[in-house]
Order: structure tokens, then sequence, then C-alpha cells
């Protein structure tokens, strides 16, 4: 998933920022109200994290003039208030999770991917594709019972065509799965992980569309 992460401390922002990398999503880290705008302005985000005391205001003042304006973009807040009220507000704002600091890391990479999964409208972890068995939750992949490893960014990709089964995705889309802004991006990354993702899975997993993108496959 590409994924902006608006929050102010160092600290955390940073530990954050590495534990998303490390589960494979590409994330833009900003620490004020303005620089999340001009992101949301530029790029389709698939998820928010979203820090309500920053410098230049409130968060929830940002979620709800997105909600107003129609945007659908899932979003977890982060934050030290812990009043059942600010709960309360947050979700009534048009938030979809609410995480009190401080919160373990890997609570939240779960929540992350319970609220990817409720938006693509398959609630359940386990996904079957041909001979297939997916876990989302646990990273896990088995082809005809077979274990199947796979890197941070092959999951990434298989994530992306797994939450748009029957969706073109062209190759600068699965890019902004992959690379975070100032990240350089090399011109046949999708193409060699897709080869490399095949190999493991099977060469009719993954459609290729000529000129248009990729797919999953109908196996």
């Amino acid at each position: 998933m590409r994924i902006l992460l608006i929050e102010d401390a160092p600290t955390l922002g940073e530990a954050v920022r590495d534990q998303i990398a490390e589960d494979g999503h590409a994330v833009d880290w900003m620490q004020t109200l303005e620089e999340a705008k001009a992101c949301l302005a530029t790029t389709a985000y698939d998820l928010l994290l979203l820090d309500l005391l920053l410098p230049d205001g409130n968060g929830l003042d940002l979620l709800r003039r997105y909600r107003r304006a129609g945007d659908t973009t899932p979003v977890i807040i982060l934050t030290a208030r812990d009043q059942i009220s600010d709960r309360i507000a947050g979700l009534n704002a048009g938030a979809d999770d609410y995480l009190v600091k401080p919160f373990d890391l890997s609570e939240l990479s779960a929540r992350i991917a319970a609220v990817a999964r409720r938006y693509t409208g398959n609630p359940n972890p386990l996904i079957h594709v041909g001979e297939l068995e997916i876990d989302l939750v646990d990273r896990s992949l088995r082809r005809a019972g077979h274990v199947v490893e796979l890197t941070a960014r092959e999951w990434a990709l298989l994530e992306a065509l797994v939450q748009h089964p029957n969706a073109l995705l062209s190759r600068s889309q699965l890019e902004d799965r992959l690379y975070a802004f100032g990240a350089e991006i090399e011109s046949n990354t999708v193409e060699v992980h897709i080869s490399r993702m095949r190999k493991k899975l099977g060469r009719a997993t993954i459609e290729t569309v000529r000129g248009m993108g990729y797919r999953l496959g109908r196996t």
C-alpha cells in the first residue's frame, strides 16, 4: 500500500515509518497539516495514519474536511488522547480506527492490515487463488500445499493485485506501492519482481496486458 503518515514527533514518526516500510509498504512521512495537504493534492493514498495534535492545527479538522468532500481513504488516528470522548469524536469525524500512544508497532501493522481488508470488501485474511493459499495476516503463502517465500516488495505487489482482483494495475500504480517520495525508481523494477513472482507462483498467476498493466490471473 501507499501510506501517508502525519506525525510531528521525530522518534515515533521514524519508528512508525520504519515499521511500515519493513512490512513492505511505501510510506510518505509528513510532520504538518500543510505538508500533508500538499501530498494529498498530488498523490492517491491507500491509507492515512493521522496524529491529532500537530504544529499547525488539529488533525480532526483535516479528516472532517476530506470526509465532507467525499474522500473515502481509510484513516487510522494515532494520538495520546485516551479519553472515551476523544475516541468518539475521532470515529464520528470519519476515522476507521483509533490507536492510543504509546502502542506496539506490531499492533499497528495488524490494524493497518485489518482496515485494508475491510476496504477491499473481503475481511477474511485467508484468500484462495487457484492453487495458492494467501494469508494476509501471517504474510504466509502456500502453493499446492508448499510454503512459498516472498520478499517484502513481492508481498506488496501481490497484495495490490489481490486487493484489486479484476482490475488492471499499471506499472506506475504498482511503483506507488513500492516507493516513497524521493526514492530512486529503477525503470524495470516492477517487471523484474513480476518475473520472479511468476517463477514462484506459476506463470498464469499474474497476467500482463501489453501496454496497459498487470492483473491477477485466472488460475
